[in-house]
């Protein structure tokens, strides 16, 4: 008998096909307070985070971009005055409603002039080949099930010479400060409870950091995509990384 295929839905095994409704039932729940959750979580250093990241992207004024998994649109309004009028930013997500908070917030800043909003499965990017110069996925990468096929995909939209850039939890290579960093975390569901109503959620968003691949197993995958030039950038002694790839350009080096 064929043992069917299971996905990590945190700490407990799914059915492969079911994973992605359930990571769609943890947002539809948090939506509404997401972005408040994230301060409270991240003491306000995902704002600092984030800015980092931006500095990786090394896009200018015409540049095209995909915030992947982009939720709330913290990535799209920060990318967007950097490409200009002449550039776009396409902000995507599988999530609707998380969706449409972005689409209020761009509106609500008078963004919405070099932005598109589209919902999409990141597994599946339904672009042409070589349509952007960056692909960046912030947050994201550890909530899609099939995590090669979405770089795959990530590779073959992007322009040669196009950077991905992957924040995302990681490990923490300092020993104290891991401890310290895993007591806090351990208290993001009963904070998620007080917040949002929901700790199952929050309670998932830790376990899903925990399995989520390491630094060099990261670095792994994202060669294996046929990315090069690839590192990262351990953040707060790696509580986060910044992955960073480049699509080969095809010519001799």
């Amino acid at each position: 008998m064929t043992k069917s295929k299971t996905a990590n839905f945190g700490y407990r095994k799914v059915p492969f096909e079911e994973r992605q409704t359930r990571v769609n039932g943890v947002f539809h729940s948090v939506a509404r307070r997401y972005d408040l959750m994230n301060d409270l979580m991240s003491l306000g250093s995902h704002r600092l985070i984030k800015r980092f990241t931006l500095e990786l992207s090394a896009l200018r004024s015409g540049h095209s971009v995909l915030d992947l998994a982009g939720g709330t649109g913290d990535m799209t309004m920060r990318f967007a005055p950097l490409v200009g009028a002449e550039g776009r930013v396409v902000l995507a997500d599988i999530n609707e409603d998380m969706l449409r908070i972005a689409r209020d917030r761009v509106i609500d800043r008078g963004l919405a002039g070099n932005i598109d909003i589209v919902r999409l499965n990141g597994e599946e990017l339904p672009f042409a080949d070589a349509s952007f110069d960056c692909v960046c996925i912030a947050y994201g990468l550890r909530n899609i099930t099939d995590q090669p096929k979405a770089l795959a995909s990530m590779n073959r939209v992007l322009k040669p010479g196009g950077r991905v850039l992957i924040l995302e939890f990681s490990r923490v290579n300092n020993p104290l400060l891991g401890r310290a960093y895993d007591a806090w975390s351990a208290m993001w569901p009963a904070a998620g409870k007080l917040v949002t109503g929901d700790a199952d959620s929050y309670r998932y968003l830790v376990e899903s950091i925990r399995v989520h691949p390491n630094q060099e197993a990261l670095l792994g995958m994202l060669q294996a995509a046929g990315f090069e030039q690839c590192k990262y950038h351990n953040v707060m002694a790696g509580v986060c990384a910044v992955h960073v790839g480049l699509k080969p350009t095809g010519e001799p080096v």
